[in-house]
């Protein structure tokens, strides 16, 4: 069993390999058509497109043959004539208003569908091939869920009859599927499915015959700027992380792909990401007094950041912490605003009338509802057009830095939550939303170490770091949030309970968000290298403890730091097992926090032991969440060794106290 997992090593060094260097497939006869029956070449195989009814199966070089796609849900009428195009074909289906295009690109396949009217379609239609044996999701960091898992498959786990937006609520615009081999020493096979028109496009999960299987959907609209749908399909080895090694492979070849060492290049301060655990601060944490403890328990490199509210840090906590080596900015959002007389926040309350008339309106023309009902979200589109001559961005963030900040962390705007805004004069699509958001990044980030929440890829190449992209959410941690009694308020004002009090997780919702069997790299194969990810920051790593282990290995195992809230209590109390964690993460980070995650794989059938890769070589780590000893590494164990390496360094977390 153990040989069988072992040959799924390396999925996005092949997968990159293969998808970069293909020029042959595009080169090459554009396969052949025979009657309803369009054969293309693909990486790895033969794609196989049926113009009938867009059902796809693929032909693998070792004879296999994969179902990539049923037929289009609900039918699609009779298509009209296949006309043969230098890299493939197109044809349409006249009573859908959709006109196809099907064709080789770099190793993939890349259907296209454009309508003429608004309307949807739901394709493609994946998981029904019998040797369907696990799918992988981009929720957070990643899950890879075998389609027989009763958890998955029951109510409990909360994905089984559910719709997920792909350009909202998933980090990667992607999902796949591995397949089981079919016979002894049988070669791995899987299939990446990557959706570049995100915006509009959903996916349905359902429990079919006790197995999972996901549905794509994309709704058509002139309005919304849709009416174009694209969707890859790749051919992989079945290892899990394939999916995004792919993706990776395709931002890369479309340009779309950051370079963190091109972003420390342009901006030094950049490179102090490297090495660095984040923590917002509260009360004696934002003083210098505060800053000093941290140096004497000898964490060489941190993150601060504090909220917009009275007591931020002044010049002489933020002097200190620069003088320490560290990174210190404010949190900030340009998308709320309220009346300036009962705002609940100072980031809330802008000059003039941008509050209301820069609301993003609905369709009726009523704004639309801030977060928490609070106000309003304002319309990146009113800003830019506003910017040139009132500056109330530029104005906003010299007001925020005034204290000598080098970072900023600018709240929602990477996230999936885009609109579109029918409001007078800043109209846009959600697309333009993005743009928009894109462009007064970029400005930041010219000089100051910029981070956002749960950042998109769309963001990736303007952002040095985020916060959020790290977290599996699950539908049950907003409702527990929301339980104050709970989760706890946002009070006291230096240290509110949201971000302080311990909570204990129910069971199904640690498992889904935390259970090691199921988590997968995905973000970090597809984004390692280009930005610094970590976890959601009201889910602090003492916010949970039942899990602090768990994740302290998967932050080693991944490269990605730990996230803390931290006061004068909390640093005495937990400073130094902080401080233990951070002088074991900093050197690994700075080696390899700027590479790419070339390898993952499972060690042991019971996936408790993991394995990554990073860069050629450059660290090497292994992670054991199980209970049991292997190959020498404990139970609740990590061993990371860097290239220059004689031993590997291990931690133990839970030894470490505090």
């Amino acid at each position: 069993m153990t040989s069988k997992i072992t040959r799924a090593i390396a999925a996005s060094l092949a997968l990159t390999a293969t998808a970069l260097g293909v020029a042959g497939c595009d080169s090459a006869a554009a396969g052949s058509l025979e009657g309803s029956r369009l054969e293309l070449p693909v990486t790895g195989g033969t794609a196989v497109v049926d113009t009938a009814s867009l059902a796809v199966t693929a032909r693998t070089g070792d004879g296999r043959r994969l179902v990539l796609s049923e037929a289009a849900a609900g039918g699609l009428g009779k298509p009209g004539p296949v006309t043969r195009t230098a890299d493939g074909a197109r044809w349409s289906y006249p009573a859908k208003g959709l006109q196809v295009t099907a064709r080789s690109e770099r190793g993939r396949l890349r259907i296209g569908l454009r309508s003429d009217r608004d309307g949807s379609v739901n394709w493609p239609v994946t998981g029904t091939d019998p040797a369907a044996s696990a799918v992988q999701l981009p929720r957070g960091e990643g899950l890879d869920i075998p389609v027989r898992d009763a958890f998955w498959n029951g109510k409990e786990g909360g994905l089984a009859g559910s719709t997920v937006d792909v350009g909202a609520e998933l980090a990667l615009p992607l999902w796949g599927y591995s397949m089981k081999g079919t016979g002894k020493g049988a070669a791995g096979h899987g299939v990446s499915y990557l959706a570049p028109t995100d915006i509009g496009t959903s996916l349905r999960f359902a429990s079919s015959g006790g197995r999972l299987r996901a549905t794509a959907a994309h709704a058509f609209s002139g309005g919304e700027g849709t009416r174009d749908y694209d969707i890859t399909f790749a051919l992989t080895d079945g290892n899990p992380v394939a999916p995004a090694a792919d993706y990776r492979s395709y931002l890369s070849q479309h340009g779309q792909l950051g370079s963190l060492r091109e972003k420390i290049r342009k901006n030094p301060a950049n490179g102090r990401l490297l090495g660095a655990f984040h923590a917002y601060v509260w009360g004696e944490g934002r003083k210098a007094s505060g800053v000093a403890e941290l140096r004497r328990l000898g964490v060489d490199r941190m993150w601060l950041g504090y909220d917009a509210g009275p007591g931020g840090m002044d010049a002489k906590a933020v002097q200190a912490a620069k003088k320490a080596g560290y990174l210190v900015g404010p949190y900030d959002t340009f998308a709320n605003g309220q009346d300036p007389k009962t705002a609940d926040s100072p980031t809330s309350v802008w000059p003039g009338r941008v509050y209301p008339d820069f609301c993003v309106r609905k369709a009726d023309g009523t704004p639309e509802s801030g977060f928490g009902h609070r106000g309003c979200y304002l319309s990146s589109r009113a800003f830019e057009k506003a910017e040139p001559g009132r500056h109330y961005l530029a104005d906003r963030t010299r007001r925020m830095v005034a204290n000598g900040a080098d970072s900023y962390f600018l709240d929602v705007d990477a996230t999936g939550e885009v609109f579109r805004d029918h409001g007078k004069g800043h109209e846009m699509t959600k697309a333009g939303d993005r743009r928009n958001r894109l462009a007064r990044m970029r400005r930041l980030a010219g000089n100051l170490v910029l981070g956002s929440e749960s950042a998109q890829p769309w963001a990736n190449r303007v952002l040095a770091f985020d916060h959020g992209s790290g977290t599996p959410v699950a539908d049950g941690l907003w409702g527990l949030e929301r339980d104050r009694e709970t989760w706890g308020g946002y009070y006291p004002e230096n240290a509110p309970k949201a971000f302080f009090k311990p909570v204990r997780l129910p069971e199904a919702l640690a498992t889904a968000m935390y259970d090691p069997r199921y988590r997968v790299p995905l973000y970090e194969t597809a984004l390692h290298g280009s930005l610094v990810n970590a976890e959601r920051w009201e889910l602090s790593y003492e916010k949970l403890p039942r899990q602090k282990t768990t994740r302290a290995l998967l932050a080693m195992l991944y490269n990605t730091p730990l996230n803390y809230v931290l006061d004068g209590p909390s640093l005495r109390q937990h400073g130094p097992e902080l401080a233990a964690l951070q002088r074991y993460f900093s050197p690994l980070h700075r080696a390899a926090g700027a590479d790419r995650m070339t390898s993952f794989r499972w060690l042991t059938a019971d996936r408790t032991v993991q394995h990554t890769v990073f860069g050629d070589g450059t660290l090497t780590v292994t992670a054991n969440f199980g209970t049991r000893a292997h190959d020498g590494l404990p139970g609740g164990c990590v061993d990371a060794r860097l290239r220059t390496d004689a031993q590997p360094r291990r931690l133990c977390p839970a030894r470490l106290g505090g």
